[in-house]
C-alpha cells in the first residue's frame, strides 16, 4: 500500500461528507478507461433516479446558492 493511500485511510474520518463524496469523485474519474464505461452507466443510473425523485417531489432541490453555500462551507 503507498503512504498516499495510507494517509488518506488514516484521515479519512476527519473528512466532510462533502469532502468525501469529492474525494470518491477524484478516484472514480481516474479510473482507466477500461472501467469508465461502467462508471457513465452508473452516473447515469444515478442521475435518472434523483431526476425522478425530483419529478415525484419526494426531495426538493437547490439552488445555486444554496448549493455554493453548502460546498464553501
Amino acid at each position: 500500500m503507498s503512504d498516499a493511500l495510507k494517509i488518506l485511510l488514516e484521515n479519512i474520518g476527519q473528512l466532510s461528507p462533502k469532502e468525501k463524496a469529492l474525494a470518491a469523485h477524484c478516484l472514480l474519474t481516474s479510473l482507466n478507461s477500461t472501467s469508465e464505461d461502467d462508471v457513465d452507466a452508473d452516473w447515469l443510473k444515478l442521475a435518472e433516479s434523483r431526476s425522478s425523485e425530483l419529478e415525484i417531489g419526494s426531495v426538493s432541490g437547490l439552488n445555486w446558492d444554496e448549493l455554493k453555500g453548502n460546498i464553501l462551507s
